[in-house]
């Protein structure tokens, strides 16, 4: 099913849910903001992915409990086919193992359903921006395990030359802190914070916060 017709400078938006009243309520939400227009709503994952390819939207949102693919399965597909499109995923399901799952598949955030009408036009606004979208229990998660892998010495040849302080400051930049929150934790000036900010990632040849989350994750925070 294809919706309206893309209007030039707004957000373009694919819903995908298989419950029509759940598409219903994501579509007036997203549709009460000027900038945003809903292109395009699927029903199951392979008329998402299919959707995406011929639309091109700049984001997806997704259920992960879908007919023929799974919101997981249809993650990964339309990234590969679709690289621009950032992927969200909106869910009833909170198992951090979903989150880790889809995060390492390329999805850029993942929204509660009960929390909707609070946060999704923000989650969707942060994907644009190219940051991850993740909500407070899983963020901290994610970044709980990234340190208790570090700390038991795990993985410490396996992040790409990354000094510990590098790899230290990749950790709170993926936690969402600023320079400035940063300087404070670790009692370094800002300016030590922005030299090894930038040293990192050029290492990694990652330049934004939502690739620098997907790499922490890849390198040994979950199995896909």
């Amino acid at each position: 099913m294809v919706t309206g017709a893309s209007q030039a400078q707004k957000v373009k938006i694919l819903i995908a849910d298989d419950h029509a009243i759940v598409r219903e309520g994501i579509r007036m939400i997203l549709q009460s903001q000027p900038d945003f227009e809903v292109v395009g709503e699927a029903q199951d994952g392979e008329e998402a992915v299919r959707l995406a390819e011929a639309l091109k939207p700049d984001v997806a949102v997704m259920d992960i409990s879908m007919p023929t693919l799974t919101g997981i399965e249809a993650t990964q597909r339309i990234k590969q086919r679709v690289p621009r499109t950032q992927v969200l995923i909106l869910t009833m399901h909170e198992e951090e193992s979903y989150v880790f799952q889809l995060l390492s598949r390329g999805a850029a955030g993942y929204v509660l359903k009960r929390s909707a009408a609070t946060d999704l036009v923000d989650a969707v606004r942060a994907t644009v921006r190219g940051e991850t979208f993740l909500y407070p229990t899983v963020a901290r998660s994610v970044v709980r395990d990234y340190l208790d892998r570090l700390h038991a010495g795990e993985g410490k040849e396996r992040y790409d030359g990354l000094t510990a302080r590098e790899r230290e400051i990749l950790v709170l930049i993926a936690e969402g802190l600023t320079n400035t929150d940063i300087a404070s934790k670790l009692v370094i000036s800002v300016k030590t914070v922005q030299t090894h900010r930038a040293h990192l990632m050029e290492k990694l040849d990652l330049h934004d916060r939502s690739l620098l989350v997907r790499y922490a994750v890849r390198k040994g925070l979950i199995q896909p």
